[in-house]
């Protein structure tokens, strides 16, 4: 399941804050209430990466993951780049 953490500002009371979620949904202001305030960024973390000695571990938030990204390793990579090419060809599969 895709994760993501968005970024709102409410123009009404000029809070901003930040919310993780499996979406880039609407959120309500937790300072006014005031609704409906789509993510002005989204930072996707549906996959990471952690260096684990002389390789690269992958990590993905599961389908099963509803309320938390719940990571689970997927694959281990000997170099950061190779990590991203496996990320960037899931990430196609995962989408389409």
């Amino acid at each position: 399941m895709a994760w993501f953490v968005n970024r709102y500002c409410c123009t009404d009371c000029r809070t901003c804050w930040e919310d993780e979620w499996s979406c880039c949904c609407d959120d309500e202001c937790p300072n006014c209430g005031s609704g409906d305030w789509s993510p002005i960024e989204s930072v996707d973390l549906t996959f990471m990466v952690e260096a684990e000695g002389d390789h690269f571990a992958i990590f993905e938030s599961p389908l099963s993951a509803d309320d938390k990204p719940r990571y689970i390793r997927i694959a281990i990579t000997p170099t950061v780049e190779a990590a991203r090419t496996f990320i960037e060809h899931r990430s196609a599969v995962y989408w389409d």
